[in-house]
């Protein structure tokens, strides 16, 4: 919006206006005195003469008709699927014989939550939320991964190959045979993620019993604590291992609260479940590993690169460091 007492603002408008038609200025004149062209004085001071003063103000630019604009019907049809089925613009217009783009505009016109801001179960829109500081929360969760055999798994061998004689592909009617990959198991990654800064801590162990869960917890409290947060509360899910009195004690000895999330709701501990993703995407899955040891002599550098480097799109393309104040401890 134009200052108020800039040329041709409201009150610009009424002083031009009132040059023509109150001091019978000419529009050549008045045009040039206020540095428009005549057929915007001509407007203005026809304004005038209707409405007075009140006609100085801006009119909306929308079109009295738009006999191409889509039918109300149409209209109804796509946001009743949305609703209904939460389709992208893309799958909507297939159904419906429209444009996507079409279906995309009608969507924003009316205003629709993304896709991604919405509960896929419900379709309630997604309450966002961050704590004020790093420590009053952290998130903790367990992500199970299968081990990589040594030569590779199936992304370096194939997916016929890799997976060996594994029975679930063997053919029945052939006698089983020794298998020369056996299966190695899982490892399962315990993360623990800060809810204000998503500075992370991960490891890798053996199991996902409560005596490990508990173990890992003090170890990640250390890690936190090194980096100048105090955590007060943790969140986890409704697993075993977390319900245990081992994993409840570790942390009231602390002096922390322990919360846990709704049964079935797994956004509620959303930012360490994104980060699992995460993990999976650029650790994990990032290249085809020739052996477990080898993916797991990665998963530290890459850990360091997530805390210190990476961007991170909630931070503002800041990486998770930039929000814990002192991390490098130089000014204790």
């Amino acid at each position: 919006m134009p200052h108020r007492n800039a040329p041709l603002s409201e009150t610009g408008r009424l002083r031009l206006a009132r040059c023509v038609v109150e001091d019978g200025w000419g529009l050549r004149r008045a045009a040039e005195r206020f540095q428009v062209s005549p057929t915007t004085a001509k407007r203005w001071a026809d304004r005038y003469r209707q409405l007075g003063a009140a006609g100085m103000t801006d009119r909306s630019s929308r079109p009295h008709h738009s006999p191409r604009r889509t039918p109300t019907r149409s209209e109804r049809r796509i946001i009743k699927v949305r609703l209904a089925r939460r389709w992208g613009p893309a799958r909507i217009a297939w159904l419906l014989g429209l444009n996507p783009s079409t279906v995309h505009r009608v969507l924003r016109r009316y205003k629709l939550a993304r896709l991604a801001h919405l509960d896929r179960s419900t379709g309630t829109v997604v309450r966002r939320y961050e704590h004020a500081a790093p420590g009053d929360l952290v998130h903790v969760d367990i992500k199970k991964l299968g081990n990589i055999p040594d030569g590779g798994g199936h992304r370096v061998l194939s997916r016929q190959a890799g997976k060996g004689n594994s029975s679930a592909h063997r053919d029945p009617s052939r006698p089983r045979a020794a298998s020369n990959r056996p299966n190695l198991g899982y490892g399962y990654l315990h993360n623990a993620v800060d809810d204000h800064s998503r500075l992370a801590y991960t490891e890798i162990l053996p199991d996902e019993t409560k005596e490990t869960a508990a173990a890992f917890w003090t170890r990640a409290q250390g890690f936190f604590a090194t980096c100048g947060i105090t955590v007060t509360r943790v969140m986890t899910d409704n697993g075993s291992c977390y319900r245990s009195h081992i994993f409840r004690d570790t942390l009231t000895a602390a002096g922390i609260t322990h919360k846990r999330t709704r049964p079935y709701r797994p956004q509620t501990n959303g930012k360490v479940e994104r980060y699992n993703r995460t993990m999976l995407e650029e650790w994990a899955y990032a290249r085809p590993y020739t052996s477990e040891t080898e993916r797991r002599d990665a998963l530290a550098g890459w850990l360091h690169a997530y805390n210190h480097h990476r961007a991170h799109t909630a931070l503002g393309g800041k990486p998770p460091a930039s929000r814990v104040p002192n991390l490098s401890g130089q000014y204790t």
